[in-house]
């Protein structure tokens, strides 16, 4: 067991280096560079000083010498510091923001498997009626839907229209001066509309994939004879079916992850949630601004090559 891991974890070696070498590639085969993107909507910086500003991100040199720099400060998680007026590290940034992300995903995923096990039970158990048909036409509804336009509706409907709910952020103005209780019921109420996006869309797909597997399951020869010998269709179910229609469902818990980090970037910026989403889309805003200050500081003209 021992020399097995070892072997794997080894094996994970190459792997990781060739997951940055693909990564840093695809970087540089998208169209436009860094630069580009800074100085794009100033049509007053020259070519020379395009090439001062390459020559400051060592953009300038040979793609081998790129990635070797770029792979040795990302193994010592050196990110380099924020275009943010603070100019703090992103490493530091990441850490204060993180534990917000991966909480909302955490609680999402609890949701989406919860709501959609059952779901897809039913619609197995229930084929061809009016409830199987129901749930299909949420399936399709969900997967039609676009996340942004259902936050916005959502938003509108029970934040603006009903003020029932609150619809940005967190924490409710001065609840740091509320009791335990009442800010815990602060921050629920905060969390239904940003759960309930990020839950619809994978919610559907789950609870399709469960029915599928479940009437798979069903009509396997080992259920038939469980209820020949007498059995509880509540015992055929639960404790014979659904066991082995769970597994397949348990391997998209791997695929739902990176869905659900990358629909962060929406529902944080749109609830304005202080996560690793909001803090992505905040970083792309700066490039441009930040590429400008660079180009009329004096710190980046002392560092120039004369």
């Amino acid at each position: 067991m021992i020399r097995y891991l070892t072997k794997r974890l080894l094996m994970m070696i190459p792997l990781l280096l060739g997951i940055t070498l693909i990564t840093f590639t695809v970087i540089h085969l998208a169209p436009g560079e860094p630069v580009e993107m800074q100085v794009a909507m100033n049509p007053k910086v020259s070519a020379e000083a395009r090439q001062r500003l390459r020559e400051f991100y060592g953009l300038d040199k040979p793609l081998p010498v790129q990635y070797g720099n770029w792979l040795k400060r990302l193994a010592h998680l050196d990110f380099g510091n924020s275009f943010a007026p603070d100019n703090r590290p992103v490493i530091d940034k990441i850490k204060e923001r993180i534990p917000v992300t991966v909480s909302l995903n955490l609680i999402a995923l609890c949701i989406e498997f919860g709501l959609a096990i059952p779901i897809g039970i039913l619609a197995a158990i229930h084929r061809n009626s009016l409830l199987d048909k129901g749930i299909t036409i949420f399936v399709f509804v969900g997967f039609a839907v676009p996340t942004f336009w259902l936050a916005l509706l959502l938003m509108y409907f029970f934040g603006v229209k009903l003020g029932w709910l609150p619809i940005s952020g967190l924490h409710s103005l001065g609840s740091e001066q509320w009791g335990l209780l009442a800010r815990l019921w602060d921050l629920a109420k905060h969390l239904v509309l940003p759960l309930a996006v990020a839950s619809f869309g994978s919610l559907a797909g789950l609870s399709r994939f469960m029915r599928s597997t479940m009437l798979e399951v069903i009509g396997q020869d080992y259920i038939v004879t469980a209820r020949a010998k007498g059995l509880s269709e509540r015992a055929v179910i639960f404790r014979h079916a659904l066991r082995n229609a769970l597994l397949p469902v348990i391997t998209l818990l791997g695929f739902s992850l990176p869905g659900l980090i990358g629909g962060s970037v929406i529902f944080e910026t749109i609830f304005a949630i202080p996560g690793l989403g909001q803090l992505f889309y905040q970083g792309q805003e700066l490039v441009s601004s930040e590429g400008i200050r660079l180009l009329e500081s004096s710190d980046l003209r002392r560092s120039w090559p004369q």
